[in-house]
């Protein structure tokens, strides 16, 4: 007989028991709010009933060398960021997805990262935390890397419950839960354009540097280009709540794309580099206001167009916030991971991706936000009341959060080994020279 465990996911009004691997996998996309494509995702079990707590994301890596690294820092952040807050898990589920390629099968797939699956098996371990199941994803069907009773595991595969037929999808209907497409397809909204237009954007880009160089220079200049900046964004939040729609995916990103001229793009996505500027615009956080600004956010995250694709991190971020501020964690956690991308250093992206993770109250980050919206008119907070205004922000996430938020640590130097090409460090270089020339430049804080 096999030796699967009961284990029950919590929900606002209900819980819902899950017996078994098969539904395991068909609770995946309700627990992470999307399908997850090409991931390690690691979920924590608390008690003796196995309640879902804290879960993590992660890119498989392409080499099989940075598994061991990859397995141990997933780990350590999942159950002692735990243990950090309370009591520790109890058990851990792990899954990996991955669609095969051409010429791959599923089957395939499941036995080339057999040894990843024993390496977070081990890495747990070593924590004292079982893992009690581990699942491969792909191709429309499950393995477990965990059972051995062929009677309900096959070393076949077993098929995915239809869309819509299993016990998580009826109590997430009722729930009013939804699960939005696969991974691939939501950072497919925030990617660069590929069109035609996209050099028109990068002509635009170049001669928007060139012309604020100069001005950031000085102080009195400085702050003119932000003023100029919030202005201008404010402009395109105000286009776009003349041009409503459902927010429905491509079609309606098109839409976005025709309200926003190229010069105009260059324009904010070059003057929000500057974090107290990009602080002002966070302020559009909540109600109509925010559903706007998200819209301006991902038309302007694909307007960084190579080889300006780092300047997206600030549109990013932004992007990732407004979603956590209103409710939205899978969205918010997809741009920030996207913002870690374009810039691994990127500190707010990487306080606000860890404290989403974390389960925090995005209203610690609001009531600073108000703070500086809700000053005395006229009074414009000195560069120290800044400061610290930031510095508070930091210490509210960090307080409660467990550790920096796992990027990919291919992209950020992490255990897995150096930084990528073309990584902060070359797009540093690239905004100093671009400070030289006139262009490429305008990147002030993150």
């Amino acid at each position: 007989m096999n030796k699967h465990h009961d284990l029950t996911g919590s929900g606002t009004d209900q819980q819902i028991t899950l017996r078994g691997p098969a539904e395991l996998a068909d609770a995946l996309p309700y627990m992470m709010g999307f399908h997850p494509t090409d991931s390690i995702v690691l979920v924590a079990l608390h008690g003796g009933n196995g309640r879902f707590g804290g879960r993590l994301r992660l890119g498989i890596p392409r080499s099989p060398r940075e598994w061991a690294p990859v397995a141990s820092q997933l780990a350590e952040c999942l159950i002692q960021g735990s243990r950090r807050r309370g009591p520790g898990p109890d058990g851990i589920v792990a899954f990996l997805c991955q669609d095969p390629a051409e010429g791959e099968s599923g089957q395939q797939i499941m036995e080339r990262l057999r040894p990843l699956a024993q390496r977070l098996r081990t890495a747990c371990g070593a924590l004292d935390v079982p893992v009690y199941e581990a699942l491969c994803i792909s191709d429309g069907r499950f393995w477990s890397y965990c059972c051995p009773d062929a009677r309900c595991c096959s070393p076949d595969g077993t098929p995915l419950a239809l869309p819509g037929t299993s016990v998580m999808a009826a109590a997430a209907a009722y729930a009013g839960m939804r699960v939005r497409g696969s991974l691939r397809e939501m950072e497919q909204r925030f990617a660069p354009s590929t069109a035609p237009e996209a050099e028109d954007q990068v002509r635009a880009l170049d001669a928007a540097g060139a012309a604020l160089t100069s001005r950031i220079l000085e102080a009195q200049g400085r702050q003119e280009v932000a003023d100029e900046t919030v202005t201008l964004a404010r402009r395109l939040l105000d286009r776009m709540a003349e041009a409503p729609h459902d927010d429905a995916g491509p079609g309606a990103d098109a839409a976005d794309d025709r309200l926003v001229s190229a010069d105009e793009a260059a324009a904010v996505i070059l003057g929000l580099q500057d974090r107290e500027t990009r602080d002002r615009a966070a302020q559009w956080m909540e109600g109509e206001e925010a559903a706007l600004a998200l819209r301006v956010w991902r038309a302007l995250s694909r307007r960084c167009v190579p080889p300006y694709t780092e300047h997206a991190a600030a549109t990013l971020t932004l992007a990732g916030w407004v979603s956590w501020s209103l409710g939205d964690e899978p969205g918010a956690r997809v741009a920030l991971g996207l913002a870690l991308r374009a810039d691994p250093e990127y500190v707010f992206a990487r306080l606000l991706h860890q404290a989403c993770n974390e389960g925090l109250d995005p209203e610690t980050v609001r009531h600073c936000l108000r703070s500086a919206r809700d000053a005395p008119p006229g009074e414009t907070p000195s560069a120290p009341s800044r400061t610290r205004t930031r510095r508070h922000r930091a210490r509210l996430l960090r307080a409660s959060a467990a550790q920096p938020e796992l990027s990919d640590p291919r992209r950020r130097g992490g255990p897995a080994g150096g930084r990528p090409p073309g990584g902060t460090a070359a797009a540093r270089a690239r905004t100093r020279a671009g400070r030289r020339s006139g262009q490429r430049g305008t990147r002030s804080g993150r």
